[in-house]
Order: C-alpha cells, then structure tokens, then sequence
C-alpha cells in the first residue's frame, strides 16, 4: 500500500499520531477508546491502553519505513528512548487526569 507520503510527511504522520495517541487514554472516559463509559476508569487500564497505543504507533512507523525503503533493525536502546519519549508526550495527558484540582 503506497501512500505517496514523502519522508518528511511520514515523520510529522508519525510524531502527530504519537502525541494524539500518547495522550488519548487519559483524556478519553471511554474503555479501549470505544467502549461504554462505566465510572472511572483505574490506572492500570489507562496504562494498557497506553502501552497499546505506543505498539500502534510502532506499527504505523515500520509500515511507513518499509513504504520508504529497507527497515532496519534495532536493538534495545531504541525501544528504550522512543518508549521514554512517548512517556513524555503523554505527560500533558496524565497531569490533566491524575495531577489537577478540580
């Protein structure tokens, strides 16, 4: 599936996706983003639907590699720093749902 997306675009689609989806299990009520809103959702869930959104977002940048050429292969010290840099992106999100006043 080719989606004529230059390199530059495919890396602000990607960064864009990664701010959107870091931040949207604190601030949407819903379970796994469709589901019924029953009360409050714990943080272990929110946790989860986190962590599956940064595997979303790993999925969406290998497929864009692999539109753009050969994907290559990482090591541990890259899933470390873009698993702490997703971390930083959804710190907006967890400060509005756990670190506010209401």
């Amino acid at each position: 599936m080719d989606l004529g997306l230059s390199l530059n675009q495919s890396i602000a689609l990607v960064v864009a996706l990664a701010v959107v989806l870091a931040n949207l299990p604190f601030f949407n009520p819903r379970r796994w983003f469709v589901g019924p809103i029953c009360g409050a959702k714990p943080f272990w869930l929110e946790l989860v639907e986190w962590a599956v959104a940064y595997v979303l977002v790993g999925l969406v940048a290998v497929a864009l590699e692999h539109q753009a050429g050969r994907v290559f292969r990482q090591g541990w010290e890259f899933y470390a720093v873009t698993l702490t840099l997703f971390m930083t992106l959804a710190f907006p999100g967890f400060v509005y749902r756990h670190l506010r006043r209401s």
